[in-house]
């Protein structure tokens, strides 16, 4: 009896930690989708375009996906704990300075700052739950919460995005995170013990400037259209691919790369989120410029494209284990395709019935690949680089998710010319369509059909 009381309560501080970080992991999310909604009364609240609507989105993108492997070192090197609550002070503080914002330069600063605390949260609270649940068996299910949470974060955004914009104002979509924050760093200083690796890879620096270099310069050289950036953005990729041979330990090692399966499964997931996420950047647009939509309407009208994406995510998962990730990718991608060429369709006064299928048909697409994806990627890398080889995954589909902002704008052009935009979004539709089909023939090529029994 003894014994039972004193693990009871172990169990629920272990249940209220899980829960914790499931919090700091949701905000990183939803601050992916949340925003979507709220562009075109933040495009009004503060005099900017298209061009300012894109970066308010890659500005915490670009930064969030330049830092993810250099979050998850600095969790190695000085303790996980710390890093969470550096990540969670700095997330708050950024959401403090977006809500306040006066003008749209403010605002990309302040989404900048969230995406540094966001690249400290999602490896450090994934760190932070396998220490505090090292069973095997306990770890998977705790680590499977932890992911659900994820995938509920994306359906969650445009709704609550929706309410907040169309009930009170588009700077409650930031401000809403503080006083989760503010509950959330006590119990973390309460709940979660420090932890560090007895031998931590060092912070590369370099690395991390010539990375980020790269992708803001080529994203810049998208929206803004100048071939300056674009020159900057190839000089700073060729500085990280000498760096990163030189390094004694890179942010990157580039013997991965030689990998033709690990290659692959990171084009294919870089290939599924430049779809995805340009295509929800570009029919937010259309359903509240276009056709002058409010928030909350397009948030709810935006759920068959993220309620599939979450809700297939474990069906994925089963199916990879019993089939490998080939078949799952293969049924994604094709699925993913259609619905971007159903986008060819559309008209500037098209019924809901029309945009459906593209939206059922890029969530669908999605939520068979996410978690194929990922498991194809750490597969082909030996089982102690299977952390590196999920960072690694993980970075270039939010890399790709900033490049798909910029592309997908750029192309689409300005939605308040609605017959001019919706011309773009039959050019994106094929894009689209055409990248998903590099993207499986890159899938037969590259990823084994073959389930792993080791």
């Amino acid at each position: 009896m003894a014994s039972t009381a004193t693990e009871r309560p172990a169990s629920t501080r272990r249940r209220l930690l899980l829960t914790v970080m499931c919090v700091g992991m949701f905000l990183v999310q939803l601050d992916v989708t949340i925003v979507n909604v709220a562009l075109p009364q933040i495009a009004e609240g503060l005099h900017t375009g298209l061009r300012g609507q894109q970066w308010v989105v890659d500005g915490y993108a670009v930064v969030l996906a330049s830092l993810l492997l250099a979050g998850g070192t600095l969790g190695d090197r000085y303790g996980h704990k710390r890093v969470v609550l550096c990540g969670l002070g700095v997330f708050g503080m950024a959401s403090l300075v977006c809500g306040v914002a006066p003008d749209v330069a403010t605002l990309v600063g302040g989404r900048a700052l969230q995406g540094i605390g966001a690249a400290m949260l999602l490896p450090g609270t994934l760190a932070v739950i396998t220490r505090a649940f090292p069973g095997r068996t306990e770890q998977a299910r705790a680590v499977g919460v932890w992911a659900g949470v994820s995938a509920l974060a994306l359906p969650a955004g445009p709704l609550i995005g929706g309410a907040l914009v169309s009930g009170v104002g588009w700077r409650t979509v930031f401000l809403i995170n503080l006083p989760i924050v503010v509950a959330a760093i006590p119990l973390t200083l309460r709940l979660v013990a420090e932890s560090t690796d007895e031998h931590p890879r060092r912070l590369d620096i370099p690395g991390i400037v010539l990375a980020t270099t790269t992708l803001a310069a080529t994203v810049y050289a998208v929206i803004a259209g100048e071939p300056l950036a674009l020159l900057a953005a190839v000089l700073a990729l060729a500085g990280f691919g000498w760096r990163e041979h030189r390094a004694a330990e890179p942010l990157l090692p580039l013997s991965l790369l030689r990998e033709p399966a690990f290659t692959g499964a990171n084009l294919v997931a870089a290939a599924m989120n430049l779809v995805g996420i340009g295509t929800i950047f570009v029919v937010t647009l259309y359903l509240q410029t276009v056709q002058h939509r409010s928030a909350f309407t397009a948030g709810l009208m935006l759920l068959p494209l993220f309620v599939p994406l979450a809700a297939l995510a474990p069906v994925t998962g089963r199916l990879t284990g019993h089939h490998g990730p080939r078949l799952p990718l293969t049924c994604g991608l094709l699925v993913g395709a259609a619905g971007s060429l159903a986008m060819i369709g559309l008209e500037p006064d098209s019924g809901y019935l029309r945009l459906l299928p593209v939206l059922l048909g890029l969530g669908i697409g999605m939520g068979l690949m996410t978690a194929a994806v990922v498991a194809a990627a750490v597969r082909s890398v030996p089982a102690d680089r299977a952390g590196l080889a999920s960072g690694v995954n993980n970075t270039s589909r939010q890399a790709a998710g900033a490049l798909a902002v910029a592309v997908y704008g750029a192309v689409a052009g300005t939605p308040t010319d609605g017959a001019g935009f919706v011309s773009g979004l039959h050019t994106v539709g094929v894009i689209g369509a055409a990248v998903w089909a590099a993207a499986l023939g890159l899938t037969w090529l590259t990823i084994s059909g073959r389930v792993r029994t080791t």
